[in-house]
């Protein structure tokens, strides 16, 4: 028996409903930022594909990146288990052509469940995203969101999973190996975090959910994270504890809640605030009262769908050059339990088009460092840090870049009977920033670099 269920997801971002189309139906001070969460360069957006892989689900880097989850839950039927696969596709990974007034793009996913050399489960579905505008083209959110369910036997499983854009003629495929449990009474399903859930009644049946892949939320924009999770045996209420811990282990919330029974189980949904996850990798963990059994899903917290994950702390220092110096000490001076609210606050102010769910100026901000660190890392690493690398980052991609051998004395430093000039001109700003080489490093000549900080106080948020 198989159940395949694609959505025309909705979620609602800061305010404003975004649809984004529809599937059709078938088979502290300024600190030094840690230059790891900063992507390799090559790539049109951060990669934390690898990350997704830490935290135990599906994860394919571009061209087409998905985010893939498998999440178990026990069926009528002992020796069954029902297996939901949920695959996150970013609309930008796929190749949109016009219809109409419209955009779509068609695309296939494959999904095999295998035990040794047998192919237990799988399927081989054609789907059609559909979206209003070009602006949705773009965008890099859970906008299509792909769910099948398999009913198979307890074991252990080679999982396969392939997503192909149709019209781009590209595709990726992720591979892992899972064990599915056996659950019936004592026991406890796979939490999943989730957009929408109405729970069932019957083991016969399967839960309708639409979860999040990704088992994401984004610091600021949401306040809680919901997470949906099933248990079986007797009686009318179950208590359950949960605990949340961050990747290093310390605990940062414990609480408890009670799932009602609904028919032959009992189900429910799970908040958790994300005030007290702060950002990162966390883990949610829930146990039974009334046995051992115990259970967790990942938990990934982040400031934005292009924004690399890291800390509080190194946001702050890698925002130098985006956000002014007072709007930065309002973030750092936030108490931890309002970081948030104040986060959220930031960014609607600094947001150029407050109608979508991204920050475009800072996703923009973000690919320069990302293609500073690449292009200029002879100058300083990393090299947004760098005297050409802080003019990039802050100012964008100059209009011309001119070279020139001169016969004159730049610095005190620098007595050369001749210097290699670089001039770089931004003709909106009426303004060019010279810099100078000096011992295989580009440098800002002191009246560029004392232009460069006005223009740059001047266009910050």
């Amino acid at each position: 028996m198989l159940i395949s269920a694609k959505y025309c997801l909705g979620l609602l971002f800061a305010g404003t409903t975004v649809v984004s189309g529809c599937s059709s139906a078938g088979a502290g001070g300024n600190p030094q930022p840690n230059p790891r969460v900063i992507p390799p360069a090559g790539t049109a957006t951060p990669d934390v594909s690898d990350l997704y892989r830490e935290i135990g689900l599906l994860a394919a880097p571009g061209p087409v990146a998905f985010v893939g989850k498998i999440s178990s839950f026990a069926s009528a039927f002992p020796d069954t288990t029902l297996v939901l696969v949920s695959i996150s596709i970013p609309n930008r990974a796929l190749t949109f052509t016009r219809e109409g007034d419209r955009y779509r793009a068609p695309y296939e996913v494959k999904l095999s469940l295998n035990r040794g050399e047998v192919e237990a489960a799988s399927v081989n579905a054609m789907e059609i995203v559909r979206v209003g505008s070009f602006r949705e083209v773009n965008r890099t959110d859970e906008s299509i969101i792909f769910q099948h369910y398999f009913h198979v036997q307890p074991g252990v499983y080679a999982v396969s999973a392939t997503v192909r854009d149709v019209g781009g003629s590209r595709g990726a495929t992720q591979q892992a190996t899972i064990t599915v449990p056996t659950l019936g009474t004592g026991r406890l399903s796979t939490p999943v975090v989730i957009y929408e859930a109405s729970g069932r009644s019957t083991l016969d049946s399967a839960p309708a959910l639409l979860v999040s892949p990704r088992s994401s939320a984004v610091f600021g924009r949401d306040s809680t994270v919901a997470i949906y999770v099933e248990a079986y045996g007797q009686g009318a209420r179950l208590p359950i504890d949960f605990v949340v811990r961050n990747d290093k282990g310390a605990q940062l919330l414990r609480d408890s809640a009670t799932l009602a029974r609904r028919g032959a189980l009992f189900s429910g949904v799970v908040s958790v605030p994300i005030s007290t996850v702060g950002v990162g990798i966390a883990q949610v963990s829930f146990t039974r009262r009334d046995g051992p059994d115990s259970v967790k899903v990942p938990l990934f917290v982040s400031f934005g769908e292009d924004i690399p994950l890291m800390s509080f702390e190194d946001m702050l220092g890698y925002l130098r050059y985006f956000a002014s110096p007072s709007r930065l000490s309002g973030l750092r001076n936030a108490p931890p339990e309002r970081r948030a609210t104040v986060w959220a606050e930031f960014l609607r102010a600094t947001d150029p088009v407050p109608e979508t769910p991204t920050n475009e100026d800072m996703q923009a901000y973000f690919g320069r460092i990302q293609l500073a660190n690449a292009q200029f890392r002879m100058d300083r690493n990393p090299g947004w840090l760098s005297d050409r690398g802080m003019v990039f980052v802050a100012l964008g991609e100059p209009d011309q870049v001119l070279e020139r051998n001169v016969n004159q004395t730049i610095s005190t430093t620098q007595m050369g009977s001749t210097t290699r000039l670089q001039i770089w001109q931004y003709r909106n700003l009426n303004s060019q920033l010279i810099f100078y080489e000096e011992t295989g490093r580009w440098r800002l000549t002191r009246p560029s670099e004392t232009e460069f900080l006005a223009l740059n106080a001047r266009r910050q948020r």
